[in-house]
């Protein structure tokens, strides 16, 4: 606790300082690094798709729900924008879409006259963009049914632990300077402290690989072998797009 607390004054004296390594900042995942691969995956210089009668709604509508909720986190704007719009009358609905087609109209005119420009090699960069949006959307499909299926939990690490056991114990600080202090903490702990939360880490495995056992039996039963693939997929997604897709 003594070390907490100099290390807590060493921090209110120095904000701003890099966070440490930990929970806050991990390693990238293998979807990270799709995620990453795939971003900025919009065709260059094409037309964009022009926004469907429901977000053309909300973005009209957002700045005065802002205004008249100034309390409101985004997610419950978000929610209230939902039900404001299943709530809004078909002849109200129907102004936004008839805004949406009429754009929609113009919009596959330029495309037309988009790719009637493009040269050979212009053509085969926008097929190429266009093949790694269809897979990125079907990596983010995937990830969503993995969670829907109740894909186990990974296992976490002795250090993982120890932080989300003690991370609510620093009061007033930022989560960035909460890691700092919990960083240094860990590096100061005996061993013989440290094997307990390296024992509850191995523990953690063993659930894991019975868990996983089990969750791949499921999988196969109800012939979902596909998650089965894409969970394996996954570990190789940081290498190069290319030899997966």
């Amino acid at each position: 606790m003594a070390a907490r607390a100099a290390a807590l004054l060493l921090l209110r004296g120095s904000r701003g300082a890099p966070g440490a390594r930990g929970l806050l900042q991990p390693r990238p995942s293998a979807l990270c690094g799709l995620e990453w691969f795939m971003k900025d995956c919009t065709l260059s210089n094409a037309p964009k798709k022009p926004l469907t009668a429901y977000l053309r709604f909300t973005v009209e509508q957002r700045p005065i729900f802002k205004e008249q909720n100034p309390d409101l986190k985004s997610k419950e704007i978000i929610k209230k924008l939902a039900e404001a719009w299943r709530e809004l009358p078909e002849s109200q609905k129907k102004v936004y879409e008839e805004a949406t087609k009429a754009d929609f109209k113009v919009y596959k005119e330029e495309v037309s006259k988009y790719k009637a420009e493009l040269n050979p090699e212009e053509k085969k960069s926008l097929k190429e963009e266009k093949r790694r949006k269809r897979a990125r959307k079907e990596i983010i499909k995937k990830k969503r049914e993995l969670t829907v299926f109740g894909k186990p939990k990974k296992p976490r690490s002795g250090y993982n632990i120890f932080i989300s056991e003690h991370f609510k114990e620093t009061k007033g600080l930022s989560s960035q300077e909460t890691m700092k202090v919990l960083n240094e903490e860990w590096k100061a702990l005996s061993l013989s402290r440290k094997q307990v939360y390296m024992q509850l880490a191995q523990d953690d495995k063993i659930r894991y690989a019975n868990e996983i056992k089990s969750w791949e039996e499921k999988m196969l039963e109800i012939g979902r072998e596909d998650l089965l693939r894409f969970r394996r997929l996954k570990a190789k997604i940081g290498k190069h797009l290319e030899e997966i897709y």
